[in-house]
């Protein structure tokens, strides 16, 4: 498929470059992208997105082709940035769907503006950053120290560790070269962000229907994550793929494709997802 991309502009002159597909009057449905990826995260699950998915995939500030202001990179500005979003397009309430970093910008989103989330979709999703050992070992031997320009071989060992099947290889080296767009700087505050912005006390605040996703060959975040937000999420409930890894919307675009569907459609007609 060919995407035209779109952007706005949003609070702090920030300018997060999108792509938009489906009718306009369809449920309104927003892809937030992991830690150093972009809209293109996505992209291997847009085609499968029936036209009554009105679905954007927006580049988050600092990655991509964004803007990248000197501050920012705490997880209430990422919240900030998608509420502004949201409500600029007129798209609220909307399904907000993330995976990894998009997923804890997509829980404090749901936390600090209810009235505009009508359903939460997580994938490769923390319930907390600072419990993870695989995480501070990132962030103590690989990210506090990296410097510009970075090092090529770095990110795509760390883009192929989210991965446990294979994936097209054209995709995976867009993807590395996505994530070498980010400096150094944006890398660290954002990771940053992770560890200080700590809000697993707040996740029963959040209401709104939503569904949690992991890959049971998940090498980043563990299974008691998934526990921990099924706990504290009122009616959330957690599907397993089996095989799959971290990004495991990369690897299974299809099936994933066809959950998020079958979700919206449970949001809209107000029945159970359990």
């Amino acid at each position: 498929m060919t995407f035209a991309i779109k952007d706005v502009e949003i609070p702090n002159r920030v300018r997060p470059p999108y792509v938009e597909q489906g009718d306009p009057s369809g449920l309104p449905m927003l892809l937030l992208h992991g830690f150093t990826d972009s809209w293109h995260s996505f992209e291997p699950v847009l085609p499968h997105l029936p036209p009554t998915i009105h679905a954007f995939a927006m580049t988050q500030r600092g990655h991509g082709d964004a803007d990248r202001p000197a501050m920012g990179y705490r997880t209430r500005d990422f919240a900030a940035d998608i509420a502004a979003f949201v409500n600029n397009l007129d798209l609220a309430p909307a399904v907000i769907v993330g995976h990894s970093m998009g997923s804890t910008n997509a829980l404090r989103f749901a936390i600090d503006y209810p009235e505009l989330t009508l359903g939460l979709v997580l994938l490769g999703s923390f319930a907390s950053y600072r419990e993870n050992r695989v995480v501070l070992e990132l962030w103590q031997s690989g990210v506090s120290q990296l410097a510009d320009p970075i090092d090529p071989s770095f990110v795509r060992e760390f883009q192929e560790s989210t991965l446990a099947q294979p994936v097209p290889r054209e995709f995976l080296d867009m993807v590395v070269q996505e994530s070498l767009k980010v400096p150094a700087r944006v890398w660290r505050a954002a990771f940053e962000g992770f560890l200080e912005d700590d809000f697993a006390g707040e996740l029963n605040q959040i209401k709104a229907p939503t569904l949690i996703l992991w890959g049971d060959r998940d090498a980043l975040c563990y299974r008691g994550d998934q526990e921990a937000l099924l706990k504290a999420i009122t009616g959330s409930r957690l599907l397993v793929y089996e095989g799959a890894g971290h990004a495991l919307h990369w690897e299974e675009p299809e099936r994933f494709a066809a959950d998020l569907v079958a979700f919206g459609k449970g949001v809209i007609t107000g029945t159970s997802i359990a």
